[in-house]
């Protein structure tokens, strides 16, 4: 990779209060992440490796969640260049992380869970275990993808793969810990309301990729750039999340609630963007937190 052009690509954000009260949140979560597993493996009536590879598939969903917040806190707070397009490392990414640079800590979680995605195969080789990690490894060479959409040098499409491939890992082990005798493909298949949830993903990541880095997307009654259109479909893509699962109630009620709440979030979350484009805030960290309690919601066996 070029040097000069990973460094020419750099843009500095600022590590504000509200950064550091979401790292901190997000830390809480990841060692959470490690103790619930390690809880889960002491008191499973499993026993020896199957006990273990209970605990690490506890440890990859919380940590899969945890990396898809630290992903909208890059985003919502302009981190998304403040490493340039190098990748995935740099020499000071250890110090950026102690700073509170959340992309660094979004690469260095990745890799851990990278990491027990592989002992996950060799404990346990199975399809479940096998496409996760193929999932993750697909999910990072599109998160090095991504730097080069916010530089302007890859179309928006990347970005969306991205996200839409994300929430295919937390949904790989969440299946593969819940659902252990169906294959993940098959779940995706036969559940009508993920269908419209990662639509709406998928959707989202291409809206931010289209704006591009730092770049409002602009009020509009009839949309006249590609970005307004992108909006436009995405929004279309939320109300049918809505409908899908308004149709099916009351299988998924949390979820139903909480995706018409998001209709209300994602309107502020426009606005936010117009208003301060580079680093639209908060609200960017509280949307993707939605979208991951609706998944959630529609996956564990005890929605309600």
């Amino acid at each position: 990779m070029d040097h000069k052009n990973s460094e020419h690509n750099i843009v500095h954000a600022e590590v504000t209060h509200w950064v550091r009260a979401a790292n901190v949140f997000i830390a809480g979560l990841i060692f959470f992440a490690f103790a619930a597993g390690i809880w889960r493996g002491v008191t499973s009536v499993a026993l020896g490796e199957a006990a273990w590879v209970q605990a690490l598939m506890v440890t990859q969903i919380l940590l899969a969640s945890a990396i898809i917040l630290l992903g909208s806190l890059v985003e919502g707070f302009g981190f998304g260049l403040s490493l340039g397009t190098r990748w995935p490392y740099t020499k000071n990414i250890v110090a950026l992380l102690v700073r509170g640079d959340p992309e660094a800590a979004h690469r260095l979680v990745a890799t851990t869970l990278g990491l027990i995605g592989v002992a996950l195969v060799v404990l346990d080789p199975n399809a479940a275990t096998a496409t996760g990690l193929i999932l993750i490894v697909a999910t990072a060479l599109f998160g090095m993808g991504t730097l080069y959409v916010l530089a302007g040098r890859a179309p928006a499409f990347v970005h969306g793969t991205h996200g839409f491939l994300a929430y295919g890992v937390l949904l790989s082990y969440l299946v593969g810990f819940f659902y252990p005798g169906i294959h993940f493909l098959t779940y995706i298949d036969a559940n009508v309301a993920l269908h419209a949830v990662l639509l709406a993903i998928f959707l989202g990541g291409m809206t931010t990729g289209q704006r591009g880095f730092g770049e409002p997307i602009g009020a509009f009654v009839k949309p006249e750039r590609l970005s307004q259109w992108t909006v436009l479909v995405h929004i279309g893509a939320a109300l049918l999340v809505v409908a899908t699962l308004g149709w099916m109630m009351p299988t998924y009620p949390v979820a139903f609630y909480l995706a018409v709440l998001q209709t209300a979030v994602g309107f502020l979350l426009f606005h936010g963007v117009n208003l301060r484009p580079k680093a639209p805030g908060v609200m960017v960290v509280f949307h993707q937190a939605m979208v991951l309690a609706i998944t959630l919601s529609i996956v564990t066996p005890w929605h309600i």
